[in-house]
């Protein structure tokens, strides 16, 4: 067997002691664990990569990995989990209670095999009390599929008008002209694949397509589908001014200017990010200098969300291709990038923050980046899920990081509030790192040295047949209450494994008290996307914004959680609404319940 270079996993023991003495800087709880019961859940997705993630590794697209979307697809009460591959099915695993899942993709029809897919999202675009699935795939054509209400699905791609051929990425749907029906807007990353045909039937990717935002002839605008009811869509990019075009994986809503209208804030992996604002529901107005001066030059996750229960809402931006300019060992991991690459490259990067970014919002339009004081850099990050997994009151945050083969070990990091001052590095503390039996490595490819892999590095010294290990890695990550105990748990997606399934311990070991809120809308979305809710419970206030964002690339069909801290009692439940109306719940709220709340007609 091989190895590549360092596997990471020696400064493991030192950072779990590095963490387990920073303890007493904790002014929220955390002694609780994740433990990983995949094994037990009776989840067996594999998740399975192409040539160019292994055994012909070059630096393309196809190593971002997928995304992972959570929904009630049967209406059951219960949480189901849609895997996407890229060079097997993806898979649907239906939540039987208790935290045991059954593969039920045959039954609903939504294997999309044959097809490199890139991500999915859950949302009920046609208002019928169903979460319906739009799946991105890497030239394959996009598939939407229409849910029967029973948790089978019907490919409805061509006369949706969704059927686009291209290379898509992240899909979000929202309601951006406020008539009642989701719209999607379609992030599309550009040409990254050449003719040529691979293992599995994928499009061979360009050797040079980490360099390929230099190539405008590769550009690949991201497009902008109006609703028009019974599923049928249009696109209408050119009709509102939505014209994006840039190396773009993913994006999500935002109301930074509280008009009630869902903006749009764009991703751009290799350069700047597009914030676009949202003019009475019929045109969009590029307005990113106005509030954010400088943006991550490498962005590959967003999460719009109020981290210190000031009402007001927040941003926090991974950005992943910035680490990729200089290989680090795990002492300058909390540290922003050191930039090897020069300006044409960057293309200009005076106005680029070469790291993750968190914006606190000021209010009045105005942002404060505080990505360092509050200690949220990592490495290697892809997209962030936001959920509060000890009940405090203070959202936290899980990103998936890794890079793989070729790549040493990189951690997954889960940061715990600390009460709205700073985030804590917490994924030892609480079990996540390190992996299961200490897992840091896997079987990645074989190669015979003799005759196909004289150049290959791995091969240097290698005469005969050779078995060559990568590095395990998350690429995405939901997070949710899988067992319904009322404890926030995760599920990663892996890259060219098997998922994890973080249990949480929480409510066994410590009395909690949580609030869960599904909306349900009539005169808006019948998900309430796009939806402001805040809860008080004794005296204190917590803001969710309804955006469906649940980690990389993926929008999930969930209910809000709210963890109450102490509090034994909730007063009041209040919501704005997609359609500008707004309700108010005073009566009939207990703790550790899902309460429903219907918009007024």
């Amino acid at each position: 067997m091989h190895f590549p270079e360092d596997l990471g996993h020696g400064s493991l023991a030192a950072r779990w002691e590095a963490q387990r003495q920073s303890a007493a800087a904790f002014r929220v709880p955390y002694d609780f664990r994740f433990a990983d019961r995949q094994a037990e859940s009776g989840i067996r997705f594999l998740h399975r990569i192409t040539d160019d993630s292994g055994k012909n590794y070059k630096a393309n697209h196809y190593d971002h990995g997928n995304g992972l979307p959570v929904a009630d697809v049967n209406g059951d009460g219960r949480l189901d989990i849609y895997f996407v591959n890229q060079l097997a099915g993806n898979e649907l695993w239906i939540n039987e209670g208790a935290g045991k899942f059954r593969n039920g993709t045959q039954e609903a029809g939504v294997a999309v095999a044959g097809r490199v897919s890139v991500t999915a999202s859950f949302a009920d675009t046609d208002n019928d009390g169903d979460p319906d699935l739009y799946v991105t795939t890497v030239r394959g054509g996009n598939v939407f599929f229409q849910n029967d209400g029973a948790g089978r699905f019907r490919d409805v791609s061509r006369s949706s008008g969704l059927g686009y051929v291209g290379h898509s990425s992240g899909a979000v749907f929202f309601d951006y002209d406020r008539d009642g029906l989701l719209d999607l807007f379609l992030v599309n990353v550009g040409r990254y694949t050449g003719e040529e045909k691979g293992r599995g039937g994928y499009f061979i990717g360009y050797a040079d397509a980490f360099a390929g935002h230099l190539k405008p002839e590769r550009s690949e605008p991201s497009l902008l589908f109006r609703n028009r009811g019974k599923n049928r869509f249009e696109e209408v990019s050119r009709r509102t001014g939505l014209l994006h075009s840039g190396w773009s994986g993913d994006a999500s809503i935002a109301d930074f200017n509280e008009d009630g209208l869902p903006d749009l804030y764009v991703l751009d992996m290799q350069g700047d990010d597009r914030y676009y604002e949202n003019i009475q529901g019929k045109r969009f107005v590029e307005k990113t200098g106005a509030y954010f001066p400088r943006t991550p030059w490498g962005a590959m996750g967003i999460k719009v969300f109020d981290y210190d229960n000031d009402g007001r809402m927040d941003l926090f931006l991974t950005d992943m291709h910035s680490d990729m300019s200089e290989e680090i060992g795990p002492e300058r991991e909390k540290l922003k990038s050191r930039m090897q690459w020069n300006d044409a490259f960057l293309q200009g990067g005076a106005n680029n923050i070469f790291g993750n970014a968190f914006y606190r919002n000021l209010g009045g339009g105005k942002f404060e980046e505080v990505s360092d004081p509050l200690g949220v850099e990592n490495y290697w990050p892809w997209g962030p899920s936001v959920g509060d997994v000890n009940a405090d009151g203070y959202e936290d945050i899980f990103i998936a990081s890794s890079m793989c083969f070729p790549f040493r070990y990189g951690i997954n990091s889960l940061l715990l509030n600390n009460a709205g001052e700073k985030f804590l590095d917490a994924e030892f503390l609480l079990g996540v790192e390190p992996r299961k039996d200490n897992r840091v490595a896997m079987a990645w490819f074989e190669v015979d040295c003799a005759t196909e892999g004289k150049d290959r590095p791995v091969c240097v010294n290698e005469t005969g047949r050779l078995k060559v290990l990568g590095t395990v890695g998350s690429r995405s990550s939901a997070i949710f209450d899988i067992d319904g105990d009322g404890d926030l748990d995760i599920v990663t997606g892996e890259f060219n494994s098997v998922p994890q399934v973080l249990v949480s311990d929480l409510s066994e070991r410590l009395p909690i008290s949580f609030l869960k809120v599904k909306l349900v809308g009539r005169r808006s979305n019948r998900d309430g996307l796009g939806a402001t809710v805040r809860v008080v419970a004794e005296g204190k206030t917590y803001t969710r914004l309804h955006d469906g964002k649940s980690g990389y690339l993926s929008q999930s069909a969930m209910p809000l959680y709210f963890g109450l801290g102490s509090a034994k009692t909730v007063e009041r439940v209040e919501v704005r609404w997609p359609s500008g109306a707004r309700s108010t719940r005073e009566e009939g709220i207990s703790p550790n319940t899902l309460l429903e709340l219907r918009e007024p007609r």
